[in-house]
């Protein structure tokens, strides 16, 4: 028992230390100039298609990349897509802005690939999840597609914000995944206290991201937790599931998820023979992503 009470009080000890770094995480590099100026004409009631189009169009990479995604599997669009004004017409300025806000997490959270964590492949995954989050919402007719585009590219966010800022301690998760056999997520409990979806919940609830959003987060490994929120935090799962079913964006930290019963039935799905029929319907859609994915590097 005294054992028992030690490790609990050192697991809590590692977590307020990390609590403590994650709270003084300000100097993150500034989003470009660009994408700050496109965001804050989005949010602005009063703002032109023309204004947004002429400050998008000062730089023709974020150009490419939006009209990569708008033309992308991810909205079905029957007519090409080939300049930002129309961009803005047919997807609107949610759906625009929804766009904007994950390239601009990119840009802010970009790492350097190491023998530890390869950026690319966590981006791919985290696009091809949020691509897929989207479709399902779509779908299955749970709410905002746009927030659930957010949510699951967003959802491993905290494995990237651990490599970044906790780099020594990042290493000590990946030899005990490898070298003792225990899972990523039991040992980033072992050195940090906290796991992955807690460090990313952290920093999008100090930034104010809505709720719902915020609990998928949170919880995409463990819907049942996630209370009122769990239309969005299912959708979040399954899409997370989807990479590993279909080999497409499949990530390492998720080698041992499995499909969680509370999601599937909160999505009306009967039995998860079910689902995995489901899941088979978005190989295409997985394939087309992958391609618009090589865009976003």
């Amino acid at each position: 028992m005294e054992e028992l009470i030690f490790n609990i009080a050192e697991r809590q000890g590692k977590r307020e230390k990390t609590e403590l770094v994650l709270m003084n995480i300000y100097n993150l590099p500034p989003i470009p100039k660009i994408m700050q100026e496109t965001i804050q004409l989005l949010d602005n009631k009063n703002t032109r298609t023309v204004d947004i189009t002429k400050v998008i169009s000062k730089d023709q990479s974020l150009v490419s990349k939006i009209l990569t995604i708008a033309n992308s599997p991810l909205y079905g669009l029957q007519r090409k897509v080939s300049s930002i004004d129309f961009a803005i017409l047919v997807l609107g300025f949610s759906e625009i802005r929804n766009i904007i806000s994950v390239l601009s997490m990119m840009e802010s959270f970009k790492n350097k690939t190491d023998n530890y964590l390869d950026q690319k492949q966590l981006w791919l995954h985290s696009f091809l999840t949020g691509s897929a989050c989207k479709r399902i919402a779509d779908d299955l007719q749970t709410g905002n597609g746009g927030e659930a585009f957010i949510s699951g590219f967003l959802h491993d966010m905290g494995i990237s914000v651990m490599h970044r800022f906790f780099h020594s301690n990042f290493v000590q998760v990946v030899n005990l995944v490898n070298n003792e056999g225990l899972s990523y997520q039991d040992a980033e409990f072992e050195i940090f206290g906290l796991d992955h979806q807690q460090v990313g919940y952290f920093l999008v609830d100090r930034w104010n991201f809505p709720k719902t959003l915020t609990a998928a987060i949170l919880h995409h490994h463990a819907p049942e937790n996630s209370g009122d929120n769990l239309d969005l935090t299912s959708v979040v799962h399954l899409g997370d599931f989807m990479t590993r079913q279909l080999d497409a964006g499949v990530f390492e930290w998720d080698k041992d998820l499995v499909l969680n019963e509370a999601a599937l039935k909160n999505l009306g799905f009967q039995s998860e023979e079910a689902a995995v029929k489901y899941i088979a319907g978005y190989k295409e859609m997985f394939e087309s992503q992958k391609e618009a994915a090589r865009f976003l590097s």
